[in-house]
């Protein structure tokens, strides 16, 4: 098999586990209801830690202390984002839907950041199998592991800010698509794409710490039960620490 060959192959099941929502199909709606706020915490844990252990430090280690500026521009990116999706509704929709679609700007927040994740996902996975159909092999499974709770985490949120099952499930698997767009761009142009990665991850990491500091860790304070707090902060840094260590292990 050619490499492109591996590479497609490679990205296609990496998008499979977008689809790892489809057990909630199977659920009873009320206990999905009682699932989704730890989801939430989770998902906060792992998108912190993918960007304060992965992806900035990958940054910092090609671009030096540049890398943080483009992590605020990612930042400030994802706020401009967001204004942007709120006023689009404001203008579109009454006042007494404002609340129920305001909160699906964050859904839709999450889903540009994972789609981002993915393409870069998809460099990375190319530029493995380019290097050799070993080390191609060890960075799929190394990029499977990192992914599978945060698509869970993912598919939560998406839940949680008023996305329906299927709608959820079926933007998820849209968005995972930008691994086979990432994987084709470093397959074709590899030595252009080689000098912006770095900053793609910056901003990548800027837009996860802020869909994890503004958006979901405002909804874990929302929470008013004692022990359901305490308990998604437990949640949230068992996320943390599962990324972390599957960061060690890659």
């Amino acid at each position: 098999m050619p490499v492109l060959g591996y590479i497609i192959s490679a990205v296609l099941v990496v998008n499979l586990i977008s689809l790892i929502g489809v057990v909630f199909f199977w659920v009873n709606q009320k206990l999905v209801d009682k699932i989704v706020p730890w989801l939430v915490a989770f998902a906060a844990g792992t998108l912190l830690s993918a960007a304060w252990f992965d992806l900035i430090p990958e940054s910092l280690k090609r671009i030096d202390q540049r890398a943080l500026i483009w992590v605020v521009v990612g930042i400030l990116l994802f706020l401009l984002l967001e204004q942007v999706l709120h006023w689009h509704h404001e203008h579109r929709h009454d006042c007494a839907e404002c609340g129920k679609k305001s909160k699906k700007v964050m859904g839709y927040s999450v889903l540009v950041g994972d789609g981002l994740h993915n393409f870069l996902d998809g460099i990375l996975i190319a530029s493995a199998f380019m290097a050799s159909i070993q080390v191609g092999v060890a960075t799929t499974m190394a990029v499977l592991f990192h992914e599978i709770p945060q698509e869970l985490g993912d598919f939560g949120v998406l839940l949680h800010s008023g996305f329906s099952r299927t709608k959820a499930l079926y933007f998820n698997f849209i968005s995972a698509l930008a691994a086979v767009m990432g994987g084709l761009v470093a397959y074709f142009a590899l030595s252009s794409v080689q000098n912006i990665i770095p900053y793609i991850v910056a901003i990548g990491a800027g837009g996860f710490l802020y869909i994890a500091l503004t958006d979901l860790f405002a909804e874990l304070k929302g929470g008013k039960e004692l022990l359901l707090r305490f308990g998604q902060l437990i949640v949230l840094i068992g996320g943390m620490l599962l990324i972390y260590w599957l960061v060690q292990f890659e």
